[in-house]
């Protein structure tokens, strides 16, 4: 039996139209899954795009760990080195600084004793100098008096006169027969004889020429040097120099070179005057020279005075070589008889010897013939 569907009921109405409705979901919700399978499809291949680099980073992250640890090693090997290598550095710097601090501290305290020592020399010296400088004083003492000045003159004199002559070629303070004292006379052989010398010394006109500042004060100080000089050379040509009795000529001696080199330089009319009165100026060095050329003229003085003697003793000394030579000529005879007597001694030992060896081999036919042989010469060799 055919059942048949009332489509005006309205039940069935409805339930065609929920069908329906459902139906039409069905195919919306199909359309939305499909829809969102192809949304999702390209979101899917991101995600396993990314998921790859995801991986890759990880794997990348991974290496990068471990080059951050092989990085961290090295670093901490060569932190490690560097510290080993600054350590060493450190050390040999601190080594080579104590080597110089000791060096220096050497070098310190050497030149700290060579500076005390020569403080010590500079101390000596300034003590050398203030003496020096009492000295200086003194001198000026000395020179400022006219006595004591002469007295400072002569002692040089003597002590040059001293050094350069024998002590009995010269009187010291010698008085003539005028009755004037001339401080030294030197005993020259004739000719020229003994001559005389005096000590002078211009100290006042040679101080005021060369204190002179203009001109005037020169001309003034030079004639007072020029007065002083004459005065000088006149006294010593009027008092040392004695005709019959010393030389024809006396020597002044200036014990200052400074005054000796300035009337040279600047008063040669002064020394000729002196060489016109027959006085010769000399200073300190030009007196020694004179004094050796005075020595050579006593040597040759004192040589011709003994040229007898000299004679005399080359002739004892020439009968002296004769009687050696004939006592050398006896001797000589002497070792010749001496020669032949040893000879004839040693012929009689060999004979002697020869017969002892024969009366000991019992040979005595030999010895008779030997004996009948030499019987003429027995004397003569025995």
């Amino acid at each position: 039996m055919t059942a048949s569907i009332d489509f005006n009921n309205p039940v069935i109405q409805i339930a065609l139209l929920v069908a329906l409705l459902v139906l039409v979901m069905l195919w919306l919700s199909l359309r939305a899954s499909n829809r969102s399978a192809k949304l999702v499809e390209p979101l899917a291949l991101q995600l396993n795009v990314l998921g790859q680099r995801v991986q890759d980073l990880g794997a990348g992250q991974e290496r990068l760990t471990g080059g951050l640890h092989h990085v961290s090693d090295v670093q901490t090997k060569s932190q490690n080195g560097m510290m080993q290598l600054l350590e060493q550095r450190l050390a040999q710097v601190q080594q080579q600084m104590t080597e110089n601090l000791q060096g220096s501290s050497r070098r310190t305290a050497h030149s700290l004793g060579e500076l005390q020592q020569r403080l010590m020399a500079i101390d000596k010296a300034q003590d050398n100098i203030t003496k020096l400088s009492g000295d200086v004083l003194s001198l000026q003492d000395i020179l400022s008096n006219k006595q004591t000045r002469g007295a400072f003159g002569e002692i040089q004199l003597n002590d040059i006169v001293t050094k350069a002559l024998p002590s009995d070629s010269y009187t010291l303070q010698a008085t003539l027969s005028n009755g004037r004292r001339a401080d030294c006379l030197i005993h020259l052989p004739n000719p020229p004889g003994p001559i005389a010398i005096d000590s002078k010394f211009p100290l006042e006109a040679y101080e005021a020429l060369r204190a002179a500042q203009n001109d005037r004060d020169i001309a003034e100080a030079a004639k007072l040097m020029r007065q002083a000089v004459k005065k000088h050379i006149r006294d010593i040509s009027e008092k040392y120099i004695i005709e019959g009795e010393t030389a024809d000529g006396a020597l002044m001696f200036l014990p200052s070179e400074a005054v000796y080199a300035e009337l040279h330089a600047n008063f040669s009319d002064l020394v000729r005057e002196g060489f016109s009165a027959r006085v010769w100026i000399v200073s300190p060095t030009t007196c020694m020279a004179t004094l050796n050329t005075m020595r050579a003229i006593l040597k040759d003085a004192r040589m011709r005075e003994q040229a007898g003697a000299i004679r005399k003793e080359l002739g004892l000394l020439y009968q002296d070589v004769d009687r050696l030579g004939t006592r050398v000529e006896n001797l000589d005879r002497h070792f010749s008889q001496a020669a032949k007597d040893i000879s004839e001694i040693k012929i009689s030992a060999d004979k002697a010897g020869r017969r002892a060896r024969r009366l000991d081999a019992f040979d005595f036919e030999e010895i008779d013939s030997d004996t009948s042989s030499v019987a003429p010469s027995i004397g003569d060799g025995l």
